[in-house]
């Protein structure tokens, strides 16, 4: 449950099978064990991501779903931009869970099937400059000792398939401590 008392929840689930930054919304995605989210151009079981594949095309794919919380659009509305789900280039929009906060191998189900495990934060891009410029500034921020903090969302690895929808609720599942914090994947 959010501060707010309200359950987490899928806000929007996108999927794109070209490397487009933005991913349109669909009525539903179907996530695949190992592989991730089945039509999308970053399925597979090793990396997919244009820029890495270009360093290590054999590496395990740690970024097989991308999730970002809806909460974060509201924060970039009160900057005067507006951005709507699929649009930073994630697969699931999330309301009502502090996903930034959650540490490494959290897993979490969506839908009655679906479940997920956290491997880390996304590194935004300079594309993201492309949607509205000054945007990538806006998702990047320092805390109190002057260390990076990333908002544009995390990803994660699929462990168990199944269809995940907007409306869909999602159950947290936290491992066991000492908790890691999220790191760049």
């Amino acid at each position: 449950m959010s501060a707010q008392g309200t359950a987490a929840r899928v806000v929007a689930v996108s999927r794109d099978d070209a490397h487009n930054f933005s991913k349109p919304t669909a009525p539903d995605i179907r996530l695949v064990a190992g592989r991730g989210v089945e039509g999308d151009a970053h399925f597979g079981e090793t990396v997919q991501h244009v820029h890495r594949l270009k360093k290590d095309p054999e590496a395990p794919n740690l970024r097989q779903v991308h999730l970002i919380h809806s909460e974060l659009f509201d924060e970039l509305g009160e900057q005067g931009f507006e951005v709507a789900p699929g649009e930073l280039g994630e697969n699931v929009t999330t309301a009502g869970i502090d996903l930034l906060g959650l540490p490494e191998g959290t897993r979490l189900r969506l839908g009655p099937d679906a479940l997920i495990e956290i491997t880390g934060l996304r590194n935004p891009c300079t594309q993201i400059n492309g949607k509205e410029r000054g945007l990538m500034k806006a998702v990047l921020g320092k805390d109190a000792e002057g260390q990076v903090i990333r908002k544009a969302g995390i990803m994660s690895i699929v462990v168990t398939g199944g269809t995940v929808r907007a409306g869909d609720p999602i159950e947290i599942e936290l491992p066991a401590e000492p908790h890691r914090p999220l790191g760049v994947v």
